[in-house]
């Protein structure tokens, strides 16, 4: 995997940390720099870590499954890849309140954003990715998309929330059928 690939990953596993962010920026009236800049922090951070933990089990079984590791590459991504366009078609409204800034509330945010990345750090593993460049992009992608979603959502609602799902769905989904069929030819 080279560089712009794991930017499309991250940009695809920041898309659920976005439409949360959009989420928690309409519970707001006047968003501080703290409560644009603290969903970030908590999205980031997992969206980092989540791979590493994906990314240290799959080291462990790496060699027993090599040759039959594109297709787990495939069903992951596009598993993960179908929820997030089987989500965005969803017409579940998401309820957060004034209270969505608790730390018990963000912390389960954040890990509830982040599942995913632990499947991609799995796949990082299998195609030997230079983790520490990849967790570095992941976490400050999703850094700067959280920010930028609370922004949005505080001044133009829901409109973006599904939209944004959608195209992460279909990236992780068109990556997963490249790797593919990279390895089929």
């Amino acid at each position: 995997m080279d560089i712009l690939e794991i930017i499309l990953i991250a940009f695809a596993l920041s898309m659920d940390a976005f439409a949360v962010s959009i989420v928690l920026g309409l519970s707001l009236e006047k968003p501080r720099i703290k409560e644009i800049v603290l969903p970030g922090i908590y999205f980031g951070s997992f969206q980092a870590f989540m791979p590493l933990i994906g990314y240290f089990s799959g080291i462990l079984f790496a060699d027993r499954i090599k040759d039959f590791d594109h297709w787990i590459v495939f069903l992951l991504l596009g598993i993960i890849g179908g929820k997030m366009i089987k989500d965005s078609l969803s017409k579940k409204e998401e309820n957060i309140n004034k209270n969505a800034y608790q730390f018990l509330r963000m912390l389960v945010l954040a890990v509830a954003t982040s599942i995913d990345a632990m499947a991609i750090g799995i796949t990082f593993a299998l195609f030997k990715v230079n983790i520490l460049v990849a967790v570095i992009i992941i976490g400050f992608f999703t850094f700067f998309i959280s920010m930028i979603g609370v922004t949005i959502g505080n001044r133009f609602g829901i409109k973006y929330k599904s939209k944004a799902e959608l195209i992460g769905g279909c990236v992780l989904i068109l990556l997963g059928i490249k790797v593919l069929f990279e390895h089929i030819r």
